[in-house]
């Protein structure tokens, strides 16, 4: 399938990568179909997707129409049926058994020419694909964090994935207002491979009682940072920001310098998410 070809995108999990990923494909003119199994879930990602719109139109960067026209474009279900189009987008929890499940359903709901893509963070895509029919048309697309403001886009070709596919994917992530790069299926990719030690350093500073975390955060942000590690890890979601590196760790054989850490495994395991919950390294009452 060519670029110029795709009118309809699903997206699958309406939680913080999302919603965003809804936001920026109905604003770019396509037409959007957010999908989860939680309907308070889909009630919240409206209403942020509302309120994202109305902070551009408050910053000059869109006008009341263009809003309106974005939320009518988006339409918000929790059908499984519902999730055909000329690409679908899985943004969900970050388990290798849950991603192959999923796509082998989209693969039997969607025709022969659509494009799946995943946003995973550190799975490798050929893993994903191994249990699907057509891995041809199974590719990496992934979104960073809040996917309606940063600009860069990974796209990652797994062992079977068509370049043609890969193309088209890096075509349309320009049409949403992005920047693509092309990336080969290793763990992490590129940005989470380099970006990974920058949390598990700031982690390891802290177990050692070097410093506290606001003052970690001071320091990084002084040396030019526009986030510390912390205020980072709070907004992206600590509980995310665990998984992948769990992930990273398993991808490099138990690599020490991919070691999760017990503190950030103690807030997972507290409930303390981040931004999204209203604590994490961070109080956000």
């Amino acid at each position: 399938m060519a670029f110029t070809d795709i009118s309809s995108i699903a997206i699958v999990g309406a939680g913080t990568m999302g919603q965003g990923i809804a936001q920026i494909s109905a604003f770019a003119g396509y037409d959007v179909v957010l999908y989860d199994l939680n309907g308070d879930v889909l009630k919240k990602a409206e209403a942020i997707i509302a309120s994202n719109l109305t902070k551009g139109i408050e910053r000059g960067k869109l006008t009341n129409e263009q809003k309106e026209e974005t939320l009518n474009r988006i339409s918000f279900s929790v059908d499984e049926n519902s999730l055909v189009a000329d690409l679908v987008i899985e943004a969900i929890v970050e388990k290798l058994d849950v991603k192959r499940k999923l796509f082998q359903r989209l693969e039997e709901l969607n025709k022969e020419e659509t494009i799946l893509a995943t946003n995973t963070s550190s799975i490798p895509i050929t893993r994903i694909a191994a249990s699907l029919n057509h891995p041809e048309r199974f590719v990496g697309m992934h979104f960073f964090n809040p996917a309606h403001i940063m600009k860069l886009v990974e796209v990652i070709s797994g062992a079977a994935t068509s370049l043609a596919v890969a193309n088209t994917v890096y075509e349309l992530a320009k049409k949403l207002g992005k920047v693509p790069v092309m990336a080969k299926d290793a763990p992490g990719f590129i940005v989470n491979r380099v970006a990974r030690h920058f949390y598990v350093e700031g982690l390891r500073v802290l177990e050692e009682d070097v410093c506290d975390v606001e003052g970690i955060d001071r320091l990084v942000e002084s040396s030019g940072f526009k986030m510390g590690p912390f205020r980072l890890m709070d907004l992206i979601g600590v509980d995310t920001n665990y998984s992948v590196t769990e992930s990273m760790f398993n991808a490099f054989h138990q690599d020490s310098k991919f070691r999760p850490s017990r503190i950030q495994q103690q807030k997972v395991d507290a409930g303390h998410h981040g931004r999204k919950s209203k604590k994490g390294f961070y109080n956000y009452d």
